[in-house]
């Protein structure tokens, strides 16, 4: 067992959002390796995230957003289990990056929507996006409906 300092499980949280016992547990799992806990905790969220789908998800936020030059809007039904999770910074942050990867990529689908690279990170896709935010939430999130409205 590796002897992993508090102020790396200080940054590896405030990167992530982990738990502290998550990021602890990614150290010494990647003996001591930054950019190797970063991987687990991903696939960690990830795994989570698969446990959770089936969840129901009765609560949630509808989230507006209308481009700077007032030609494009965008409304993004956001839905999670609770309403304690619905008024989280961490959920509406997650509901307007939804909408502005909409109001820039126009998908057709919420599918189409699912699979596209998200637009501030290449290397992931919205469904990554969800399912990170899935594993640091602890809930069941999925979008529901999104309308784009274009002049």
């Amino acid at each position: 067992m590796t002897n992993i300092s508090v102020d790396q499980i200080k940054k590896l949280r405030e990167e992530t959002a982990a738990s502290i016992a998550d990021c602890r547990q990614a150290l010494e799992e990647s003996g001591d390796d930054y950019n190797k806990a970063i991987v687990w905790l991903k696939k960690r969220g990830i795994e989570k995230a698969e446990k959770k789908a089936d969840r129901e998800t009765s609560q949630g936020i509808v989230e507006a957003y209308v481009h700077g030059n007032g030609k494009i809007g965008v409304l993004v039904t956001l839905a999670c289990e609770t309403d304690f999770v619905a008024r989280t910074e961490e959920f509406k942050d997650l509901a307007h990056e939804i909408a502005l990867q909409i109001s820039s990529m126009n998908p057709k689908d919420i599918d189409e929507l699912l699979k596209q690279e998200y637009i501030r990170d290449s290397s992931l896709t919205i469904e990554q996006l969800i399912k990170q935010a899935i594993g640091k939430l602890g809930e069941n999130i999925v979008i529901r409906e999104f309308t784009r409205l274009e002049l």
